[in-house]
């Protein structure tokens, strides 16, 4: 939708939408206040966040390529990566190397079905087969694809469907609705 120019952003938490090709990714979007890190007794304070593609890439002096290269030796939903190796290391072979093949040649070893994954990841499947129609969400068919189809927890999503259909009663609302 973003490449037919139908939407700003990707929003989401995960990096993956970057490597996706995603131009602008907005995090946080749903989440205010403080969150509990996974395994740990600690809270961060949590914003939205704006990531620019272009400016990441510009900053580190890479390529989307490389980008995807670097998530592929650290791991990503699609592989779990090469043991030993985080962000500062791939970023170091992927920098010296150029791509991932003479990386992984320097490490002795490779990840299974690469290709298939670094395509999938440069060139997703994708449809312009769609229209967009303003209206109230279908509430049963959000819950089904969410939850039933993809195991994203009824409870929230019930909570964020509530939280959609009030603030957007049929006016133009504040923000302060939405959280």
């Amino acid at each position: 939708m973003v490449q037919k120019g139908d939407a700003y952003a990707a929003g989401s938490q995960d990096y993956d939408a970057l490597l996706f090709g995603a131009q602008v990714v907005v995090r946080n979007l749903a989440i205010t206040g403080k969150r509990k890190l996974p395994g740990k007794s600690i809270y961060v304070d949590v914003a939205p966040e704006v990531i620019e593609l272009q400016s990441v890439l510009s900053r580190h002096g890479i390529s989307r390529e490389q980008l995807v290269d670097i998530a592929l030796l650290t791991g990503t939903d699609y592989n779990p990566g090469i043991k030993g190796i985080g962000p500062k290391k791939a970023f170091k072979l992927i920098t010296k190397h150029g791509s991932i093949n003479p990386a992984l040649n320097e490490l002795g070893t490779d990840i299974p079905h690469l290709h298939e994954i670094r395509d999938f990841f440069l060139h997703p499947p994708v449809t312009s087969d769609y229209s967009l129609k303003w209206g109230k969400p279908d509430v049963p068919a959000v819950l089904k694809f969410l939850c039933a189809g993809h195991d994203f927890s009824e409870a929230r999503v019930s909570k964020a469907m509530e939280r959609l259909l009030d603030a957007s009663p049929g006016g133009q609302q504040t923000l302060d609705k939405w959280f």
